[in-house]
């Protein structure tokens, strides 16, 4: 059953509020783990702190421990992280130890914080890659599984397969890249104002009025780079076409010694990616050096403001005033520290600016299958097909892919139990089309498909489908063993049944001729296997779980006479019994139809047997003329 694809998706109109409330929901549903990240960030910044902080107190302290110059002011006294003043003794009769106890907090400190940084590795890779992203890929990949064909024929194979893999990688960058870092980057804000401001809410300000500035710049530079990423997204899946295709149509590419231009092909996709990365890269770099020179004339309000705070420090005649006045060079110390602190979360605003464009882009596309409507599903009160006859009846039933351009027009017919209908008509006239209504692969638009009686949209999905076999006009096979292949429908299937299904179907001894008979393992696409061999095969997984229903999409197309010869005992041993429609072209295939029902454009032209069309001299007398003075020697 043939379906079209388009070369890339439709832009989304997702608005970026609706995503957004996607993306933390999506985080949401991982909190535990963010959690776990959260706290070992809060516990790296604590300990960048008081690191900071002993820092100063152990500058201050020298100072005030070295020797007086003669005619110098007395030294201030050290101002100590949280009021924790050591002992007097300590002060004055063992300056070094407590150096040195200073020395070793410090040192401690640090080995927490390489601890602590290589723990948030580990632990931020393991919460990404082992459980982010292999959850919402299966996810995505399990909602793909209940989509009718509809979503696919609307969307390339290159962009579903983006969706999967790229697209669920930048989409958990959401998390990694911008919920964490945005939490942290607010709770370290947060905290270094608040110390900034302890030390001195005058240097503070004075320093941090370029943080509007660093606003505007962010703001300016996010507005600009989301739709040269969702260019970008779209060069990446038709990169994937340009490969897909040609590994689909390799035969076609060699055959025609084309090589060079689908070299040519990819090149072109490939170049416009690396052009595209080449200006998402430039402004990315131009933004970098942006924010970081804003952020350094904080730098420049601290040496000269700073400054001149810690010299009114140094002339104040005492520790009360000095304090009062300005700032020691510990604390100076301190200030500048938190500052660069400051300046790398407000300079790591590029980075999250740059990954929030990523996931939305990602999360557009994500979030299209993720809430794509499911079409075809179970009633709330499903009838199951227990115990099947086979009769089949369409209703007046009208059918289009687009509903403005049907497809099917008011088809009307009915099937016995154990009757071989032939679908009869030219290409395009929709006899796939009828052929997938009946196990519900679209429903119809108007009218009634009745299974015994029954609307197949009454019926659960599960047990239509386990009545009825279907052998598509391309037989794929997949890359696993023969008995696999058989059984791929029902793998719970023993050996005996597997056997009995390619008995019946004809394949039995060319399979026990095999390598390893059942268990030889098939190369991909069953590429090792003639074409009659494969339907065959096909037709054996049709049957193997004893189907009431056999649908056969033109099982002879491109099949030379020898191999019709073979597909014709298959089929005639998997009709017996079963109410069989087969979409055929070739007079062999006709003839075994009890019934035959030629399609024009999606309407019922005429229905007969073969002997009936003939005498009445319409459309189907055409076809057969057509096909028999197509198959007359020539002089």
């Amino acid at each position: 059953m043939t379906r079209t694809t388009t070369p890339s998706d439709a832009p989304s109109r997702t608005t970026n509020r609706t995503l957004l409330r996607f993306l933390f929901a999506l985080a949401w549903r991982y909190k535990r783990g963010c959690a776990r990240i959260l706290l070992l960030q809060i516990a790296l910044l604590t300990l960048g702190l008081f690191g900071l902080g002993l820092m100063g107190t152990g500058v201050d302290f020298i100072r005030f421990k070295m020797p007086l110059a003669a005619g110098a002011a007395p030294a201030k006294p050290p101002i100590w992280p949280l009021g924790l003043t050591p002992p007097a003794a300590w002060l004055q009769d063992h300056p070094m130890s407590l150096l040195s106890a200073l020395a070793i907090a410090l040192l401690v400190m640090a080995a927490g914080r390489g601890w602590l940084n290589y723990s948030y590795s580990v632990e931020s890779c393991r919460f990404v890659q082992a459980q982010i992203v292999v959850d919402l890929r299966s996810r995505v990949f399990a909602k793909m599984q209940r989509l009718s064909f509809r979503f696919f024929d609307a969307h390339a194979s290159a962009s579903i397969i983006n969706r999967v893999t790229g697209d669920v990688q930048s989409v958990r960058l959401f998390i990694d890249g911008v919920i964490i870092p945005c939490v942290v980057l607010a709770l370290s804000l947060g905290v270094y104002i608040a110390y900034m401001l302890r030390i001195s809410p005058a240097l503070s300000l004075a320093c941090l009025s370029v943080s509007p500035l660093l606003w505007y710049v962010s703001r300016a530079f996010v507005r600009a780079l989301r739709p040269r990423y969702l260019v970008l997204r779209e060069r990446a899946d038709r990169l994937v076409l340009v490969l897909t295709e040609f590994l689909n149509g390799v035969a076609v590419v060699k055959g025609f010694g084309i090589e060079n231009q689908q070299i040519g092909r990819f090149d072109e996709a490939n170049d416009a990616i690396f052009e595209d990365q080449r200006t998402v890269f430039t402004r990315i770099s131009q933004f970098h050096p942006l924010v970081t020179l804003i952020s350094q004339l904080s730098v420049v309000v601290l040496l000269g403001y700073g400054g001149w705070l810690v010299v009114r420090y140094e002339q104040a005649p005492d520790a009360a005033t000095a304090v009062a006045a300005g700032l020691s060079i510990g604390q100076l110390i301190i200030f500048s520290g938190l500052l660069q602190q400051f300046s790398g979360q407000v300079a790591n605003i590029a980075n999250i600016a740059n990954s929030i464009q990523q996931s939305l882009i990602a999360a557009q596309r994500v979030y299209e299958v993720l809430t794509a409507p499911v079409e075809i599903e179970n009633a709330d009160a499903a009838l199951p097909l227990d115990r099947p006859r086979g009769a089949v009846a369409f209703s007046h039933v009208t059918f289009g892919y687009n509903p403005a351009r049907p497809v099917l027009r008011d088809v009307s017919f009915s099937a016995e139990p154990g009757e071989a209908i032939a679908i009869l008509g030219a290409t395009g006239s929709g006899k796939s089309t009828l052929l997938s209504l009946i196990p519900r692969f679209y429903d119809a638009t108007s009218g009634r498909v009745l299974i015994d009686g029954h609307d197949v949209r009454d019926l659960d999905i599960a047990s239509l489908r386990r009545a009825i076999g279907v052998v598509f006009q391309e037989s794929f096979l997949f890359s696993t063993s023969i008995t696999n292949n058989i059984a791929f429908g029902h793998p719970e299937a023993d050996r005996a049944a597997v056997e009995r299904a390619a008995r019946i179907a004809g394949a039995h001894d060319f399979i026990l001729q095999m390598p390893a008979a059942y268990d030889t393992v098939l190369h991909e696409g069953g590429s090792d296997l003639s074409g009659g061999q494969r339907q065959r095969l096909a037709i054996a997984r049709a049957i193997l779980n004893d189907p009431v229903l056999l649908l056969l999409d033109d099982p002879m197309a491109a099949i030379d006479p020898q191999t019709e010869h073979e597909i014709l005992d298959a089929m005639d041993g998997a009709m017996r019994g079963r109410t069989t429609f087969i979409v055929a072209h070739r007079l062999s295939t006709l003839r075994r139809a009890n019934r035959i029902i030629v399609l024009d454009e999606g309407v019922i032209a005429e229905t007969g047997t073969h002997d009936e069309l003939l005498a009445r001299g319409g459309l189907y007398h055409a076809i057969v003329r057509l096909q028999l003075s197509d198959t007359e020697p020539r002089p």
